[in-house]
């Protein structure tokens, strides 16, 4: 994720010189600065007392390791997480500013064609938002929410949701082989097909339960699949994982949080 956003402020104008990264293992290190020409070291220092935005793209269990050594460095400062579960009730704590804005982004966001959920904490003023908003602003969608707790949400629905995604592509691949096709026709068949049910859903102002049924003819071949799915319960087994993601994120605030 922090490539997208990297990417996607060099592709807005900012120069790579003006965006620096702090990151501990040198190989990703040294990828960072050959791939985007951008300043990237070791550890924090005084070069982040004038940073505009600190966007924070850590594990949620390096995140309060990694703002204890920031925060001598950004106190009062702009910060944007994207770290799955941790609170900004935390983040403020460790760092010492209520200028806070978590957003779950997905990995879509790579090619400019993702969503993310934003939460802004009391503090973060309109101007805040709109420059959030502008460093997001290549990697896709941005949906502003009311409540902090709705972002685990959004984590268990289009955070993880690509896997989910990939994860019914490569069953249908799966299938396809199995019954007779390559492994590259099935491929090509099942990315084209959520790509193209993906674009009709977007277009139309028709829900995906009336798509749906407009491709389920009674008796027919899309009815046989779908009713094989009802019989095994996958709807509710579908909605269960959903829940499952969402409880870890959570879970992850809690285990990883301030204490």
């Amino acid at each position: 994720m922090a490539s997208a956003i990297i990417s996607g402020l060099i592709k807005q104008g900012l120069p790579p010189e003006l965006i620096d990264v702090v990151e501990p293992f040198a190989e990703a290190r040294d990828k960072l600065q050959a791939s985007f020409g951008i300043t990237a070291k070791s550890e924090a220092g005084a070069f982040l007392l004038d940073a505009a935005l600190v966007i924070w793209a850590v594990k949620p269990q390096t995140f309060k390791q990694a703002a204890l050594a920031v925060a001598p460095h950004a106190i009062g400062h702009l910060h944007l997480s994207v770290a799955a579960g941790i609170r900004s009730d935390s983040i403020a704590a460790w760092l010492g500013s209520e200028r806070i804005v978590r957003a779950m982004p997905n990995t879509p966001a790579l090619i400019g064609e993702g969503i993310a959920g934003l939460f802004a904490r009391a503090s973060v003023t309109a101007n805040d938002k709109a420059f959030v908003e502008q460093a997001l602003s290549t990697t896709g969608e941005l949906l502003w929410l009311d409540a902090e707790d709705k972002l685990d949400v959004v984590t268990a629905l289009s955070g993880s949701g690509p896997a989910y995604v990939f994860y019914f592509m490569e069953a249908m691949t799966t299938a396809g082989t199995e019954m007779g096709l390559s492994r590259e026709q099935a491929h090509q068949l099942a990315v084209a097909t959520f790509a193209g049910a993906s674009a009709l859903a977007k277009a139309s102002s028709e829900s995906p339960q009336v798509l749906r049924q407009r491709v389920t003819s009674k008796g027919g071949t899309t009815f046989a699949a779908i009713s094989s799915m009802e019989d095994n319960d996958m709807r509710a087994l579908f909605i269960d994982a959903m829940y499952a993601a969402r409880e870890r994120a959570r879970e992850l605030g809690d285990a990883f949080g301030a204490a």
